[in-house]
């Protein structure tokens, strides 16, 4: 099973005869019943009873999850934990390679209604799309030199925006870092370091 996604298909009626909700560390579960649907509490680790065949379970991953921008992320899943660098315009008119990080969890009070109103395709429904409108709307704000100088402050401000858009939906943003970021170069520009590179010449 992998435990690298927000939310965790779970079959518990293989378990025990169905009789209980195995929670592992780290996870809750949302229990849906057939006669009254999602019901509105959840269940954290360890050996829960339920009733077989008429309530279904489905686990929550409840830990810190990453969410990676960067060159280096190649899954190309829709609900992968990432994406590529970002090309933010900033307040000056500079076209900018974004790469970072952002940290994020679930609210384990909301995971019900997260299961209910979202459901399972939770990256490709609130995490990416928000995540990529809100850091591009915080650097439109600031010049590249100001990305320089106040980064630890721009960081701030996207993690605060994050916070206030994901916890409507459920999520706590837990923090954003940049790991990197460069004036992004179109493919036919060469950067300036390799244009004053000196050409060997024979003797």
């Amino acid at each position: 099973m992998e435990f690298d996604k927000l939310v965790v298909s779970f079959l518990v009626d293989e378990v025990v005869g169905g009789f209980f909700i195995s929670v592992p560390p780290g996870h809750i579960a949302c229990l849906y019943d057939r006669g009254r649907g999602v019901l509105n509490k959840t269940w954290g680790p360890g050996l829960h009873l339920k009733i077989p065949f008429w309530q279904i379970a489905k686990l929550f991953n409840a830990q810190i999850l990453e969410y990676n921008i960067s060159r280096n992320f190649h899954d190309v899943t829709k609900e992968a934990l990432g994406s590529k660098p970002l090309i933010a315009s900033t307040k000056d008119g500079s076209d900018v390679e974004i790469e970072g990080s952002i940290l994020f969890k679930i609210n384990r009070q909301q995971a019900p209604q997260i299961w209910e109103n979202i459901g399972e395709n939770f990256i490709s429904k609130v995490v990416r799309p928000v995540s990529n409108s809100k850091i591009l709307s915080v650097l439109s704000e600031v010049t590249f030199d100001q990305l320089k100088t106040y980064r630890g402050q721009v960081e701030k401000k996207v993690k605060e925006e994050l916070h206030e858009s994901f916890k409507d939906k459920g999520l706590i943003c837990e923090g954003f870092l940049l790991s990197e970021f460069h004036k992004h170069l179109q493919s036919n520009e060469v950067p300036q370091t390799q244009i004053s590179q000196p050409v060997a010449t024979g003797a």
